[in-house]
């Protein structure tokens, strides 16, 4: 009798450990953005205008 009890104890613990399955965990795939102003190129012809001005101003 002690045999069937531990036999029925270790089919619960068994069965409730295995319940689930395996599964393959998700991977999600990283997603990178990048913010893309329209102002962001505008600095550099913005300078050079500003550099040839004060060449030119100076110059007088």
């Amino acid at each position: 009798m002690k045999k069937l009890a531990l036999a029925a104890a270790l089919s619960l613990v068994t069965t409730a450990a295995f319940a689930g399955g395996y599964e393959e965990p998700i991977i999600e795939p990283v997603i990178i953005e990048e913010e893309t102003g329209s102002s962001s190129g505008a600095w550099i012809p913005l300078l050079v205008f500003a550099v040839i001005a004060a060449a030119a101003a100076s110059c007088n």
